[in-house]
């Protein structure tokens, strides 16, 4: 089994992840922010990666640190899972329908993180969650990766709908991604014979 935890401890969170990526989407989440707990479950969900998140953040400040390092945490965790990505799909590419609202998510495990976001909401906040966090959540799960990640809003107007459907549309081009494909007998899936490493 491909299993990580992360204790991640700054004078701004206190985090515990565990990740497993051959799971079955199982999902134990507290941030103290409803609508990321929401989110993260949904990406764990449809992933199909296990993952148990609890943080104690400075939410008395604001949420960035706590938004931020969840992601990180997260992506610490897929990252040590990962190992050396020998056998993965690596890529994913997945249009994400959520009622009126149509999202597409590209992305390459390449250990060369990059986040190339073509979105935007017409409201500050979804619940209490701040909506200017979901592009950082998803640059700061980029960098901790090494992921070239691509999401682009083709329509909508629900903003509920607008980041529900691009959590999904990410966990399923994940799973894509993190899966093991017998075909390849184990290999690494490139042609140096190394996947690069992320660093944070």
């Amino acid at each position: 089994m491909r299993t990580a935890s992360i204790i991640r401890k700054t004078h701004e969170t206190d985090i515990a992840v565990e990740v497993n990526l051959d799971g079955t989407g199982a999902y134990d989440v507290s941030t103290g922010i409803g609508f990321l707990d929401h989110m993260i479950e949904q990406f764990s969900r449809h992933s199909l990666i296990d993952i148990k998140c609890h943080i104690k953040g400075d939410l008395h400040v604001d949420q960035h640190h706590t938004t931020e390092d969840s992601a990180i945490a997260i992506g610490q965790a897929i990252t040590q899972a990962l190992g050396d990505k020998a056998g993965i799909g690596r890529y994913g590419d997945v249009n994400s329908p959520m009622d009126e609202a149509l999202s597409r998510v590209s992305l390459d495990i390449s250990g060369r993180p990059y986040l190339v976001w073509k979105a935007a909401f017409t409201q500050d906040k979804l619940g209490e969650f701040d909506t200017e966090m979901v592009e950082h959540w998803f640059h700061s799960i980029a960098q901790a990766v090494g992921i070239t990640l691509h999401i682009e809003l083709l329509y909508g107007s629900n903003n509920h709908h607008i980041c529900e459907g691009i959590f999904k549309g990410f966990a399923r081009a994940m799973r894509s991604a993190v899966e093991l494909d017998p075909r390849k007998g184990g290999a690494i899936p490139s042609t140096k014979g190394i996947l690069g490493q992320a660093s944070l």
